[in-house]
Formats: C-alpha cells, structure tokens, sequence
C-alpha cells in the first residue's frame, strides 16, 4: 500500500519513476546518500548489491561506490549531508570505518562534521532560496552533544526536531522525508 501510494503522489508530480523489478535486488532508502556529486549505498541487511547496481544504472551520470554497513540497521543510521559538501558522520567505530571507506572510494574530498552519537547524524540539509542552508537536526534534548556540534554551523538555519518516540522503532529524521527538488506550482 506505501509503495503505491507513493507512485502516485511521484506521478501526479510528473515525475520520471523507476521500478526494480529484480525479485533478487533489495534497495533500501535508509541505505542511499546521495552527495550531489556521486552516491554512496550502504550494503546492509536492507540493501544488497544488485539493488546497487540498479541503482548505478539508473543514474549512469554519477558515480555509485557501496560502503559495508556493520552495527546499523543502514548508512544514514550513522551518516548523512549536512550541508553542500559536508558529511554528518557519528563517532562509533563502524560510522568512522564506513566514512574511511568514503573518503577511498571517491574522488572528491568532503568536509566532515563529527558528532559523539551515531543516530544524531542523521540529518537533512535543505537548500531553500529564501532562507539558505536549513540543517534539520536531532533536538539538544535527546542528544546534547551532538547539537552542541550542528550549532558550531554559523551559516546555516537550525531546526532541532524531536524524533524520540520513531527511534524506538528505528525510525529517524530521513525515514520521515521524501525530498523533492521541484519548483512549487502553488
């Protein structure tokens, strides 16, 4: 039911969709972080290698390197975009093998921003025209460290959101968003 239900808020969008039809390619959005240049797939419990592939054949103009996903149900468990050329990643052993990864994949060199919790990096970066860099971030009161972290971000709009009650069932800021880069028509 989310499936179609989604397919048809994407074609009432017009927009272009793509459907795996490989009964042995699993592809998990959790397990994507596309950087604006190339993405990275998370292989994981959730994501296996044709669902890379696939994914690598549909966006032929960008690079696409897979990072092994341990100790993280996916990728942006422990990482995500914080901003144009920055990456969130957490500070746990595996956030920091999966970035390592990254960095030798790619030819391009990504600034970092390290925060002491894993599921605080999980963020989403909007670029808004009116207001410029908006970072929706874990609020001070679940991780307190790391907001101490996102607020060093001078340059960008902060909106600390509460997600305690999705993170008991895995659920973080991403899960939540489809984000969609379509000029409003309203």
């Amino acid at each position: 039911k989310q499936v179609e239900a989604m397919k048809r808020v994407l074609e009432s969008l017009n927009l272009n969709i793509v459907e795996m039809v490989d009964e042995n390619a699993t592809l998990d959005g959790g397990d994507v972080l596309f950087t604006g240049r190339e993405f990275f797939v998370g292989l994981s419990r959730r994501t296996n290698q044709r669902g890379a592939e696939i994914l690598a054949d549909t966006f032929k103009d960008y690079a696409v390197s897979t990072v092994p996903v341990h100790d993280s149900l996916h990728l942006k468990g422990f990482c995500s975009m914080a901003g144009p050329n920055l990456i969130a990643i957490g500070s746990s052993e595996a956030a920091q093998k999966a970035l390592k990864t990254m960095q030798q994949m790619s030819d391009h060199r990504y600034d970092k921003l390290t925060v002491p919790d894993d599921a605080a990096a999980n963020c989403i970066y909007l670029n808004i025209p009116s207001k410029g860099h908006v970072l929706l971030h874990r609020a001070p009161e679940e991780y307190p460290e790391s907001a101490k972290v996102f607020e060093k971000l001078k340059d960008h709009m902060l909106i600390p959101i509460a997600n305690t009650e999705l993170e008991k069932v895995d659920g973080s800021l991403t899960c939540c968003s489809v984000l969609i880069n379509k000029a409003s028509e309203l």
